[in-house]
This record gives C-alpha cells, structure tokens and sequence, in this order.
C-alpha cells in the first residue's frame, strides 16, 4: 500500500461516514447538505485511487462524478422545494 491509498482510505472513513449520517437523519436541508458533501467525498476517493493505482480512467470516473453529484443535488433541491 502506498500513501495515496492510505490517504483514500482515510478519507472514506472520515469523509463519507459522516456525510451519509447526515443524508440519512435530519431535515431535508440537512440531507441536502450531506448528499452534496458525499459527492465531493466521493470524488476525492476515486482521485486518490486514481494516483494510487496510477489508472487514468479513475480520473475521467471522478470528473464525471463530479458533475453528475452537482446536477443530483440541484435536482434534490428543485423536487424538496
């Protein structure tokens, strides 16, 4: 194991834990919140995967994440309100 993937594994445990503690309990602005920071934890887990794999196509999976996690959550927010 490298450091990158040390850094990913890190990240899943302190990132995305407490963001899908917060997508699962809470208001609906909560969810919100804990849906969009579950994206962004997301994509920074497979850009760390990506450098500790050395795969490129992990970088092109995280972009697109990227911008699928946005419009999700602009989509969330139009339906909630």
């Amino acid at each position: 194991m490298n450091r990158w993937l040390v850094a990913a594994a890190v990240l899943l445990v302190v990132g995305m834990v407490p963001a899908v503690v917060v997508a699962a309990r809470g208001r609906t602005l909560d969810r919100l919140a804990g849906l969009a920071m579950a994206g962004v934890v997301a994509t920074l887990e497979l850009l760390l995967l990506s450098a500790g794999y050395q795969r490129s196509s992990y970088v092109d999976t995280g972009l697109v994440l990227a911008t699928l996690s946005l419009t999700g959550s602009l989509v969330f927010a139009r339906l909630v309100g």
